[in-house]
């Protein structure tokens, strides 16, 4: 958490972005060593359906073209320890990964006998098997599915459960964010959150460039929350209306942020490529 920021230009707060692909989007891309650098950490999300072994051939192949892997490992499609512990051995042995995003997931079915990031960490498996790179969820938004009300009780007391595995094993713990439209959200969070004794760096989600239909669509989908008002009024204007959504605003709102907070634990970038994986990779190149 000792990165510096900078006033001018973009480069600093993009240095070291991760990005997330699928299964299904990553297999269309011929080699991802054209659209990145090889040591950019690369998510691979897990959607509900998409059978295990499309996610480990994924792993495979972009950990031999050189690029750091996260598989997300989402609680709720997981049958039990025996699956979870195969998952993981299969990760760690073949593709020689020992990173993971651990999400309960965004599936309203419950498959097997885990329903949390917390409940998969219970079995002890990440810290036998030698995963020592985890990240979790963070919601500066808040989130629904965890909190019908207007609180943040249980996301808060999940992040103090986070906070407290990180300090009884030797992983390195981070928190990455839904993607959002308004920087001011997650600095406050992350003071709020810093204030209560979770000093876990962050990783800022951020959408990719991207159509505002493509976006609003997506963003009611994954409980985008208050930071939607900045596509709304974008929406409202007729001469934007057709010209693609790009995360700069957001990244100079956070960078001017951080440049007067170096003390801040938010490290770094994660873009989701809603409007396609070489587009973000081209917007990425004009703008370090």
């Amino acid at each position: 958490m000792d990165k510096k920021f900078s006033r001018t230009g973009l480069r600093n707060i993009l240095d070291g972005f991760s990005i997330e692909v699928m299964p299904k989007t990553a297999a269309k891309i011929s080699d991802f060593r054209q659209l990145f650098p090889q040591d950019t950490l690369i998510y691979i999300a897990h959607i509900e359906g998409t059978p295990f072994e499309d996610m480990l051939a994924t792993a495979k192949r972009l950990r031999n073209e050189g690029f750091a892997i996260m598989p997300h490992i989402t609680a709720r499609t997981i049958k039990d320890k025996h699956e979870l512990e195969s998952i993981l051995k299969k990760y760690h042995e073949e593709a020689g990964i020992n990173s993971a995003l651990i999400l309960a997931g965004g599936s309203k079915k419950v498959y097997g006998d885990f329903d949390s990031s917390m409940s998969l960490l219970d079995t002890g498996l990440f810290d036998k098997l030698g995963f020592k790179h985890l990240h979790f969820a963070g919601h500066p938004e808040g989130n629904k599915d965890i909190d019908t009300k207007e609180s943040t009780e249980n996301v808060d007391m999940a992040l103090v459960s986070k906070k407290d595995y990180a300090k009884f094993t030797d992983a390195k713990v981070a928190l990455v964010t839904q993607f959002l439209f308004d920087g001011q959200i997650v600095v406050d969070w992350a003071k709020r959150i810093n204030i209560m004794g979770i000093d876990l760096p962050i990783v800022v989600g951020v959408a990719g460039p991207a159509k505002l239909q493509t976006l609003i669509k997506f963003s009611l989908a994954c409980g985008v929350g208050p930071s939607l008002k900045v596509l709304k009024r974008r929406a409202r204007d007729l001469s934007k209306l057709l010209v693609p959504f790009e995360p700069h605003d957001i990244l100079v709102q956070l960078n001017n942020s951080l440049a007067s907070h170096q003390n801040s634990q938010i490290m770094g970038i994660h873009f989701f490529p809603l409007g396609g994986i070489q587009a973000t990779s081209n917007w990425i190149k004009q703008n370090q």
